[in-house]
């Protein structure tokens, strides 16, 4: 079950990814600042826990969920804001919210069945 959890996690990651550089790189690139500084800003700090994710590690799934839950409130804030596409924010919340579940529900069934391997379940 654990391996569900896993993809689930990494689709919502890779989802919000790819999401935020179509959105401001395309969709709708920034006017005052540059594209790259936004897309720095934004979807720099998605490489942190990429190595980790990708190896499956737990520890890196967990604290990969805070970090989902910043992106979660960066969508919050574009969608009750003035914009001309909510849309975009819409998806940006989605996609954060599945890599949140994925990550948090992930952790939880590799450790049942790490305990269950075990014997302690």
């Amino acid at each position: 079950m654990s391996r569900f959890w896993r993809w689930v996690a990494l689709t919502g990651y890779f989802g919000l990814f790819g999401w935020l550089l179509l959105w401001f790189a395309w969709l709708e690139p920034p006017g005052r600042l540059p594209v790259a500084l936004v897309l720095l800003a934004l979807v720099g700090p998605l490489l942190w826990p990429l190595r980790g994710l990708l190896h499956g590690r737990p520890y890196t799934h967990a604290w990969a969920g805070f970090l989902a839950l910043f992106y979660f409130t960066v969508g919050v804030f574009h969608a009750a804001g003035p914009m001309g596409r909510p849309w975009l924010a819409w998806l940006e919340i989605g996609f954060s919210v599945l890599w949140f579940v994925g990550a948090i529900l992930y952790v939880r069934a590799h450790s049942r069945e790490l305990a269950r391997r075990q014997g302690l379940l």
